[in-house]
């Protein structure tokens, strides 16, 4: 595969330099410990493979968001000793504070974290001066965190353009699968893009159904396209002063000839709650008292039989309110029928968002999606067709 930035296949001999590695250690703490190492977890092949080859491994990252002061409930330090625990070796903590004292008596193999990089206001303002403070400490620039890409701040765009640049082993798997689904599909491609509010989801609606050959919309959003096709949608959730703007998406997509699909068949309920009482109804039979919460089986059907005719799934949002049971039916069905036929080869399946990663851990269809992104907005940025500074840094 000919790409258009290099990575560690191209660092060559790195024994005894300095990498700096921008990871995403962003991770949720409770009662002052990790709850979830996802995050540290997708940093090991990196670090390990550079630490390996002899190099000192000097880890950038933030944390929380303290905007430019220095937070001790927003210290790296807190993470440093789990970060040793998933990498099951040592792991020092550096502050910016006699750093380059610190670094200097670091060995060939050794790995620091260095202290939250948006303690500092020179770091989202990506200014020269910062550039220079991270650059000195490190003869070469490995970016690793495709969830921080589509920030050009110091630690992400500004030391890429200042150091050799390559792309860690996570941000190479990220940009392959993300080539893969929308750079160069297979056609036919198809999108689900879900979630409550079309507002949230214009730019990627719009880039969508250029890209795509069907385009699978859910959530509540797919009721304001239900509204501007002269569906009376009772109580749900609705954009009614976005429906002129569904109108030219809709009006977009046939002059791409991109099929959008809407559910014809919905499950309604008068209250939103858990397992409350509920009827499943043609879109036309939703009474004025009652809101759409999830799409029906018949469409559900109809949508996964879609799915085996494409070559290429990129899925963002779930269909339903999937949180609520019974409304996950739909998300879990489809996301199963992806999963199967990813499995069986005949997919590439991409999916991102906080939302889609944990309605297909829900649906037990995450491990056989071919990507899941666990990068909410640059994902969602990749999608509304933008250049991400990170990226784009790694080109050159």
């Amino acid at each position: 595969m000919t790409r258009a930035f290099k990575t560690l296949d191209d660092i060559g001999d790195i024994a005894g330099k300095r990498v700096l590695v921008r990871e995403d250690l962003n991770v949720p703490m409770a009662d002052g410990r990790v709850t979830d190492d996802t995050r540290l977890r997708a940093t090991l092949a990196t670090v390990t493979e550079i630490a390996d080859k002899g190099a000192i491994v000097l880890i950038l990252a933030h944390f929380g968001r303290p905007k430019g002061q220095r937070n001790p409930e927003m210290s790296l330090s807190l993470v440093t000793s789990a970060y040793q625990d998933v990498l099951g070796r040592s792991v020092q903590f550096v502050d910016w504070d006699g750093a380059p004292e610190a670094v200097a008596t670091m060995n060939p193999g050794d790995v620091a974290i260095l202290e939250n990089t948006r303690f500092f206001p020179g770091e989202e303002k990506n200014d020269a001066e910062m550039i220079e403070r991270i650059a000195a400490l490190g003869d070469l620039y490995v970016n690793d965190a495709f969830s921080a890409a589509h920030r050009a701040h110091a630690s992400t765009e500004g030391v890429a353009r200042r150091l050799p640049a390559y792309a860690g082993r996570a941000m190479e798997a990220e940009l392959d699968a993300l080539d893969k689904a929308l750079g160069n599909p297979e056609h036919p491609v198809a999108a689900v893009v879900g979630g409550a509010k079309v507002s949230s989801k214009l730019d990627v609606l719009r880039q969508m159904v250029t890209k795509v050959d069907h385009l699978i919309i859910g959530g509540g959003m797919a009721n304001t396209f239900l509204a501007a096709r002269g569906v009376d949608v009772g109580k749900s959730l609705c954009e009614h002063d976005l429906t002129g703007t569904a109108e030219e998406i809709l009006d977009a997509a046939d002059a791409a000839n991109c099929t959008v699909h809407l559910p014809y068949d919905v499950v309604v309920a008068k209250e939103f709650r858990a397992n409350p009482p509920t009827r499943t109804v043609n879109v036309h039979e939703v009474a004025a008292d009652e809101m759409i919460l999830d799409v029906g089986p018949a469409a559900t059907e109809a949508l996964a039989d879609v799915l085996k005719n494409c070559r290429t799934l990129v899925w963002n949002g779930p269909l339903g309110a999937f949180e609520t049971p019974p409304f996950d039916a739909a998300t879990v069905s489809l996301a199963k029928t992806a999963a199967a036929l990813t499995k069986e080869g005949g997919l590439v399946s991409v999916a991102g968002g906080g939302d889609t990663v944990a309605a297909l851990n829900q649906a037990g269809a995450a491990d056989d999606f071919t990507f899941v992104s666990t990068a909410g907005g640059a994902f969602l940025e990749w999608m509304e067709g933008k250049d991400l500074p990170g990226v784009a840094a790694l080109h050159g």
